[in-house]
């Protein structure tokens, strides 16, 4: 029984995640292809969803973003920005022989794992891949090394690895992962792989983790928690998978209020309300109001972290955007 659930409830509350929504790589993304289209105008196309939101996706293609799944869909000589999740060096090169204006707006910290990557691959190393399959990062990591990486898709996966030398083996993992999850692989990978190195620095971002441990904070004394995401978005997933597991009654994944359905706060005393790594503020605003509308009115923010990292925008824009502003002047 959850602490809403014991105690009697003098109101219905929402406990309100802080760090929630934006990240530092997202919100780097999603400018890029607005200043992109200021800049140059539009069309900007753009391989694969800049981020995995369908609200960012809508008002960025209302805008004049193309968005598209290979660069053989864009015309020779426009221009492509390349989305926060990472790509393969042979896109890189497909860009180059279509004479593409590329504008690489993968996340630092999805970067760093490509530079881990290359370097253990560069030492031959056997390189053990924590993700899931099919995720863009993943894909993009991959392409570094395929002759050095392999998949490891949760912990049951970990059985099934082999090795050519097991004094020569590293995780590396997606950034988008669930903490305790990953976790959870790498004890199972170290039963069969004792000498198994980790890399340099935590590959699941900062973002992540915190997001993931603000929920766990709050879901013990939630009878539903609603998370605002997209099915797309790993990192949004794993928040109603963290709170399940961290003792929330229910969790639901919405895009937009218009989704929640008025059951599953039938009886409730405590929500709880968080957003993934890509979602804009805007729209938690408007999960609180419907939520305000049905009774929910004491909400509480509950803070764990406090974010200030930010990153600068890709250094190909940023040089344009200088020589457009000196032709100006």
């Amino acid at each position: 029984m959850t602490e809403a659930q014991a105690t009697p409830q003098t109101g219905k509350r929402v406990l309100l995640a802080k760090p929630r929504g934006y990240c530092a790589g997202v919100d780097r993304a999603v400018q890029t292809v607005e200043e992109a289209l200021t800049l140059y105008g539009a069309p900007i196309y753009v391989r694969k969803q800049i981020v995995h939101n369908k609200h960012v996706v809508r008002t960025l293609e209302a805008k004049g973003a193309i968005f598209v799944e290979e660069n053989e869909e864009v015309p020779e000589g426009a221009t492509v920005i390349f989305s926060a999740h990472g790509v393969a060096p042979e896109v890189h090169e497909q860009a180059r022989a279509r004479s593409l204006k590329a504008i690489d707006a993968t996340c630092p910290l999805v970067t760093k794992v490509h530079h881990e990557a290359k370097r253990f691959a560069a030492e031959d190393y056997d390189i053990l891949l924590i993700g899931h399959e099919g995720h863009e990062e993943v894909i993009g990591t991959t392409g570094e090394a395929p002759a050095h990486i392999q998949l490891v898709d949760g912990p049951e996966d970990a059985d099934k690895v082999t090795v050519r030398d097991p004094e020569k083996v590293v995780w590396l993992s997606q950034t988008t992962l669930s903490v305790d999850e990953t976790m959870e692989t790498v004890a199972r990978l170290k039963k069969r792989l004792p000498m198994l190195q980790s890399p340099p620095s935590d590959d699941i971002c900062y973002a992540t983790s915190n997001r993931q441990q603000v929920v766990k904070e709050i879901a013990p004394q939630c009878d539903v928690v609603i998370v605002v995401g997209s099915r797309n978005s790993s990192n949004s997933v794993r928040l109603v998978e963290v709170a399940l597991d961290a003792g929330a009654g229910t969790g639901h994944l919405v895009d937009f209020a218009s989704e929640i359905d008025d059951a599953w706060l039938a009886g409730a005393g405590t929500v709880g309300l968080t957003s993934g790594a890509s979602v804009p503020d805007e729209l938690v605003q408007e999960v609180l109001a419907h939520l305000a509308a049905r009774g929910f009115t004491d909400v509480e923010e509950v803070v764990t972290a406090t974010e200030r990292l930010t990153f600068s925008l890709p250094q190909e824009l940023k040089r344009d955007m200088r020589t457009a502003a000196a032709a100006r002047a």
